[in-house]
């Protein structure tokens, strides 16, 4: 059905794909697919243990001796479903279908990312009347869930230095460098004590949230914080114990509410001095959090087992300092956060209480700073603290021939200026530029919105423009 869209077989490819099962972790049938594709088209390929293929096709007359070019796309999709849909994702695909200028699928996500990239990498493989340098084809796996694919493939496999990445989602825009990060995890020892009090709980809600990479910048308030800097006010004004403290289950995303279970003797004159801060906070804070809303729940006065004193000193201190959010700007690229974190979960276990923070930057040297400095401020509490989920930065490259070659045919093919910019958030180029000597890389792709949800869509229109675009680039490759 897609193919009658064309461009020369894009989306004949991405309707073959969209049948196979390819959800995060289940890439055995999408790499066979692409295995089979080689050899139907007699090209060399290369299947590895994580199930990454390398699809090697020679330069065309005249480009035989040309240096290669890496083409790459991730082949996992995010699977999500709406409530009444039915399907068994492990064993099945999705159904995709045209609506009006979109490609959309029905009642799931579409998986344009990265389906679409794989499907115009296959298309350019297939065509041998275009005119191309050597080709190796990279398709990776388990881009997903910590780019797992791309960390483990050996590119001693590739002899191509510049790379096509076709993993972005605007038309208009060449990403230029991506952070790399790591994630911090504190555990706070469970220190607890029974005592006599009354219990309240605090709830902190209503908050946008958001992505802690490209959205850190917008100053969305991290309801984590935010309750260090209410349990501080408290803490001088009220006698009380925490009991439990819950904030966000994802380090990557910007906390949106906390809840908060605290024991105290005077549950009266807590609630009222509460109540009076948390509406100073929400004056001051409603134009950027207008849907900001508390509330407090007195309980019954028993014995309660809470955290001893000095474990809740310890937790409120630790919110209330810890650095969070932008830390540092580019200075080369205008606009760009070039360095984050974000304390994304904070949550009480048998174990104490776990905090985990979501470090980004756009330089490594920046980054290992960060991390240094967060283990340094938790190095003097009675506490453990592991970093972990390393992935490097892709760092911006003045001297990019694949930039201003991208930049010129833009110009001549659409009309426009495509706009060079670099992402505070990980992408794979960030693993291949910390693998590949000389790396010379740029990321692109067609319109896409709601990637990774139910409403996902891609723009058919801007699809045959990014696919024509990128023959025109082969073509002025040598």
């Amino acid at each position: 059905m897609l193919e009658k869209l064309n461009p020369n077989r894009v989306f004949h490819y991405f309707e073959e794909i969209s049948k196979i099962p390819r959800g995060s972790g289940n890439m055995n049938l999408i790499a066979d697919y692409c295995v089979d594709f080689a050899k139907r088209n007699s090209l060399n390929c290369v299947r590895d243990e994580a199930n990454n293929v390398i699809i090697y096709k020679c330069g065309s007359k005249g480009k035989e001796n040309a240096k290669p070019i890496i083409l790459q796309g991730h082949l996992d999709m995010v699977c999500q479903k709406t409530d009444d849909k039915i399907i068994d994702f492990e064993n099945e695909g999705v159904s995709v279908y045209v609506d009006g200028e979109y490609v959309t699928a029905d009642n799931t996500t579409l998986g344009a990312d990265n389906g679409i990239a794989v499907s115009m990498i296959l298309a350019v493989l297939e065509n041998n009347d275009i005119k191309h340098p050597p080709i190796e084809a990279v398709f990776t796996t388990d881009e997903e869930i910590g780019m797992v694919g791309a960390i483990k493939l050996d590119t001693s496999l590739l002899k191509g230095t510049g790379m096509i990445n076709l993993d972005s989602e605007e038309e208009g825009v060449m990403t230029v460098s991506c952070a790399g990060g790591s994630d911090v995890e504190v555990t706070f020892v469970n220190d607890r004590e029974m005592m006599q009090g009354t219990i309240v709980k605090i709830y902190l809600k209503g908050f946008l949230g958001g992505h802690s990479g490209v959205e850190i910048h917008k100053g969305r308030v991290n309801s984590n914080i935010l309750s260090g800097r209410f349990l501080n006010y408290m803490q001088n004004r009220c006698d009380f114990r925490i009991v439990e403290i819950n904030g966000g289950d994802k380090g990557n995303a910007i906390t949106n509410s906390t809840e908060i279970i605290i024991c105290t003797a005077q549950p009266n004159k807590f609630i009222e001095e509460a109540e009076k801060y948390l509406n100073l906070i929400k004056e001051e804070i409603k134009n950027r959090e207008k849907n900001f809303y508390y509330s407090i729940e007195a309980g019954e006065e028993k014995m309660l087992d809470a955290f001893s004193q000095k474990l809740t000193d310890n937790i409120i201190y630790s919110l209330l300092c810890v650095p969070d959010g932008v830390v540092d700007m580019s200075a080369e690229i205008d606009g760009l956060v070039e360095t984050s974190l974000n304390l994304g979960i904070l949550k009480t276990t048998e174990a104490g209480v776990l905090m985990s923070l979501a470090l980004r930057s756009n330089k490594q040297t920046a980054l290992d700073f960060l991390e240094n400095k967060v283990k340094t401020f938790f190095k003097y509490f009675d506490c453990t603290v592991k970093s972990f989920g390393h992935y490097p930065p892709w760092e911006f490259n003045e001297n990019s021939t694949l930039r201003e070659i991208y930049r010129k045919k833009f110009k001549e093919e659409l009309g426009y200026d495509v706009k060079a910019e670099a992402l505070h958030a990980g992408l794979e180029c960030g693993v291949f530029a910390s693998k590949i000597d000389g790396f010379d890389c740029i990321a692109i792709g067609p319109d896409m919105f709601d990637v990774h949800t139910v409403n996902e869509k891609l723009s058919i229109k801007s699809t045959s423009n990014i696919y024509n675009l990128l023959l025109k680039v082969l073509e002025e490759l040598d």
